[in-house]
């Protein structure tokens, strides 16, 4: 009985709390309250891409079957071996026989044939294709199997606790299946890849020398003012599946929808849920990178102060019309000793709301102050006599 009790302690310990865990991805949720927003699918939530605030979610951390929208970790893959240098747009690549016999959505590749890594690219991307995953994936990898293990690494790595994949194409399969909250961290990975997201915005394009034409299958790409991406699935068991992105004054947010009953309902919620973010939220960005905060002695230094600078930009999501009330505190010291580093921390800024910290954010040395030396005092000291 003891031995028991021990163990449901650990399990516990171990496993109760992976939802907190994955919660720690993203930021403190802005939802409040429950908006006035009628949700039909499974499961949904809405983020933003910068902060990675959380303002909505239905069951986000409920394990369903995602369909294609796996191929958002598989292009995640692709894009770090581009960026690595492991491989390039222009290699070309050989498909096999089992590339070549994969069912679905795909572009009909036949066995030996060659595309260019950009060209199987295009059509995970803009296509959906299956066998373009495959192709790739062996191309990367050696074997599905490795690149599955690849994928599912690389989940972890972001702290992907709802997900585990079995194949880098998505159709149905066991113990294959993700949340809406890890499709929201991947669609957010992914968009970190500047590579991808032309191919991601691409509504009509072309391979095989134009003799082969792509549509995306993300209507919103077309129809939605301002989208970014991402994917669309579905399958018998995945239902209607979208996670999709869009940029509109600087605020870019991240919709994901699992579980629809069908294609119009999930565009029309993705819809719904891009179009409640932008009427709430604004981003607000007081101060960029560089600004300058003021000036901070410096003790023993060939100069006399050096100028403290902002870090990186300053980006705060907040409900719109609650701007004004944002309130910056800057703490810098009176003196520091040199040497002095460009890019030392020497201060700090920090934006405050209604007494609750929205961000904190390091002042920086804007450039080298050496320590004077023998030298350097002497010829001061000239300088007094003359």
């Amino acid at each position: 009985m003891r031995k028991a009790i021990t163990f449901l302690i650990v399990f516990l310990m171990l496993f109760g709390n992976s939802h907190i865990a994955c919660k720690k991805v993203f930021g403190e949720s802005l939802q409040t309250q429950t908006p006035s927003l009628e949700i039909s699918a499974k499961s949904a939530i809405l983020v933003d891409f910068d902060t990675g605030r959380i303002l909505y979610e239905k069951n986000s951390h409920e394990k369903l079957s995602p369909a294609s929208i796996t191929k958002i970790m598989t292009m995640i893959l692709i894009c770090e071996a581009i960026e690595k240098g492991r491989i390039k747009l222009s290699d070309r690549v050989v498909a096999s026989q089992n590339a070549s016999s994969l069912g679905g959505s795909q572009v009909y590749l036949k066995e030996n044939e060659e595309m260019t890594v950009e060209e199987l690219l295009k059509s995970i991307a803009i296509a959906s294709a299956n066998d373009a995953c495959v192709a790739l994936a062996e191309h990367i990898a050696g074997s599905v199997q490795e690149f599955v293990y690849m994928m599912n690494k690389k989940a972890k790595e972001l702290g992907m606790l709802d997900t585990n994949f079995v194949n880098p194409y998505g159709l149905d399969a066991e113990n294959h299946y993700t949340s809406a909250y890890d499709v929201a961290i991947m669609s957010r990975e992914l968009l970190k890849h500047k590579i991808i997201r032309k191919y991601l915005t691409t509504w009509v394009d072309t391979i095989r020398e134009g003799k082969f034409g792509l549509t995306n299958t993300n209507k919103l790409v077309r129809f939605y003012r301002g989208c970014t991406g991402v994917k669309t699935g579905s399958t018998d068991k995945a239902k209607f599946c979208v996670s999709a992105s869009a940029l509109r004054n600087g605020l870019h947010l991240i919709a994901v929808i699992m579980g629809a009953p069908d294609s119009k309902t999930r565009f029309n919620e993705a819809t719904k849920l891009l179009d409640w973010g932008f009427a709430n939220f604004s981003m607000y960005s007081p101060y960029s990178k560089g600004y300058c905060f003021g000036k901070v002695k410096i003790k023993n230094g060939i100069e006399k102060e050096v100028e403290a600078i902002l870090s990186t930009d300053v980006k705060l999501l907040v409900k719109k019309g609650d701007e004004s009330t944002v309130e910056s505190k800057v703490a810098l010291p009176q003196q520091i000793s040199a040497p002095v580093k460009a890019g030392q921390k020497i201060g700090k800024l920090e934006l405050w709301q209604e007494g609750k910290l929205l961000g904190a954010y390091d002042l920086i040395a804007k450039k080298n102050v050496q320590k004077r030396n023998l030298f350097d005092i002497f010829r001061i000291l000239f300088r007094l006599e003359i």
